[in-house]
């Protein structure tokens, strides 16, 4: 191993500032914005506009949100030291989740607390639809007494298809099946049949779904893949007389082929909550067809839902700025909570070996790889690398690098990642290997013992390394009196060992010493050291 110089931290992960500040700019029921008082200072602001958001965003390290408050990369360019986005809601279309991504700011949302509103709602809709309770209504308040021109459909024994079988989706098929004993198919291609049968729904695919579905229900996020999923083709190929409804996300069903459907008698009416652009602009094709039952996106508009949404994502941004995990986290890796919580004693670990890596390393880092063995080789190694990255980046840019952004720094270094699992025995049953390659190729080996993490190998070397405090690592000839000179000319400068450990590949060959110190060991005194001592390397590493 040759140590050679690297560049010192360059900012590195700023402290925290010693107030926590939470910019609430949407309004969330007062329950969650009293437990959000649990870490800091709340600041409720709504209906800011963009300037003043970005003036309050600066000095703020959490923001909630509904869906009023649009999260640009403007927003988070200006955001100094903003960490977590929390949605009170489910959808996250109005944050940009990629600027957040790069930025290293975690992406919540409190994917739970509404699901029964919108179940209902979406239910209620339905029977709307299949009732004409809203034309009869607008008909009897015009005085009018028009029983012949309301003439309904029963639900029972009628399909329904569900597009998207998710928490949402879930429940409007089990209540439809169970409750109103409709015949409920399901089209997602992440749902196993088990999970369908469940809910009392069939699996099916989209084009099945298409074709035998009386009633019609949406119910996935509108991404790249699902905007307009559902146009004119689509609706063409529906049975004549189907109904509609979206209370998911505007843009799922293209708004003008569904009115131009619903006009032209093919499709028999709609409903629909949701909007490409909210409230809808006075020229949206959906306002002006009579058959189309309407609500201002309601789905979620229930005391216990708002309550619900607010304090879940109350809680979990609490819990996050206090260390904890990160709950239901949109922009992070997904894991189970029971492999994190077997993970968690490792990544104080891998960020230690991170950051001694770099220390060691040198400049021009091509890439890294990080090797995994024993149990670790069972778990998804996402948010280990991600620490790993952390430790190593924090010497050499001051952008904030953590499990959510770590691999998007990386490649924006030019740093290539890989993660490897192997049965190869890494000198423990449970090991992390770190391998960096740059002008010279390092290897970093550790494990955990009793529960506090180690070093246990660098390079060729084997050690016993507790990789906290300030170390002298050292590179030398195995030959006698190389400790003695080093540890003479620290006391002449009244510098304290606190620890010394040692390894060498065989006697006489080459040496490692890794010494633990209390005090800083400045440039001139290092440069006396490597002299006295005919040292082959000497780099000062902080742990």
């Amino acid at each position: 191993m040759t140590v050679t110089a690297t560049p010192g931290p360059a900012g590195g992960q700023t402290a925290a500032p010693s107030t926590v500040r939470i910019l609430v700019s949407d309004p969330i029921a007062a329950d969650g914005v009293e437990r959000l008082r649990a870490a800091g200072e709340v600041e409720v602001a709504t209906g800011l506009s963009l300037e003043v958001l970005k003036e309050k965003i600066a000095d703020a390290d959490a923001l909630v949100v509904r869906s009023e408050t649009k999260v640009t990369a403007e927003v988070f360019d200006a955001a100094r030291r903003l960490r977590v986005v929390g949605r009170a809601g489910v959808g996250v279309d109005n944050i940009d989740l990629e600027a957040a991504t790069r930025h290293g700011v975690l992406v919540l949302n409190a994917p739970t607390g509404n699901t029964i509103a919108a179940a209902e709602h979406t239910v209620g809709m339905m029977l709307c639809l299949a009732r004409n309770i809203a034309p009869a209504d607008a008909s009897m308040h015009q005085g009018k007494w028009d029983r012949k021109a309301f003439m309904g459909t029963e639900l029972r024994g009628k399909t329904l298809g569900v597009l998207g079988l998710g928490k949402i989706g879930f429940e409007v098929a089990r209540i439809s099946a169970q409750g109103l004993r409709m015949r409920v198919i399901a089209s997602d291609p992440l749902v196993s049949a088990e999970r369908a049968e469940q809910a009392g729904a069939e699996l099916v695919d989209f084009e099945t779904l298409l074709a035998q579905s009386d009633f019609l229900s949406v119910h996935v996020p509108v991404n790249d893949k699902t905007r307009g999923v559902i146009g004119a083709a689509e609706l063409a190929r529906m049975k004549r007389g189907a109904r509609l409804i979206n209370v998911a996300r505007g843009g799922i069903i293209d708004e003008q082929a569904l009115a131009d459907a619903v006009r032209g008698g093919h499709i028999a009416a709609a409903a629909v909550d949701v909007f490409t652009k909210e409230p809808p602009l006075p020229d949206n094709p959906l306002l002006a067809v009579p058959a189309m039952l309407l609500t201002p996106h309601l789905g979620a508009s229930t005391t216990e839902a708002q309550v619900n949404v607010a304090t879940d994502v109350a809680d979990q941004i609490v819990q996050y700025l206090a260390g904890g995990g990160p709950g239901s986290a949109v922009n992070l890796p997904s894991i189970k909570a029971e492999d994190l919580a077997r993970l968690q004693p490792y990544l104080v670990l891998a960020e230690k070996m991170g950051s001694l890596a770099a220390q060691l390393a040198g400049e021009k880092i091509s890439r890294v790889v990080c090797s995994y063995a024993g149990e670790l080789s069972q778990l998804d190694p996402s948010y280990l690398t991600a620490e790993v990255l952390r430790g190593l980046f924090a010497h050499f840019t001051d952008t904030r690098v953590n499990a959510i952004n770590a691999k998007l720094v990386a490649k924006d270094h030019g740093v290539a990642v890989e993660e490897r699992t192997t049965t190869r025995d890494l000198d423990h049953a449970d090991a992390l290997l770190v391998e960096v390659i740059g002008k010279e190729r390092l290897i970093v080996v550790g494990t955990q013992f009793e529960g506090q993490p180690r070093v246990t190998r660098i390079n060729d070397f084997r050690v016993d390394m507790e990789p906290s405090g300030v170390f002298l690592v050292v590179q030398h000839k195995d030959r006698p009196g190389v400790i003695a000179k080093v540890s003479g000319l620290l006391a002449s400068n009244d510098i304290n060992i606190a620890g010394i450990e040692l390894g060498r590949d065989h006697p006489r060959g080459q040496a490692v010493m890794l010494m633990q110190v209390d005090d800083p060991v400045g440039a001139d005194l290092q440069a006396a050291l490597r002299e006295i001592a005919d040292l082959e390397s000497l780099r000062v590493v902080t742990l």
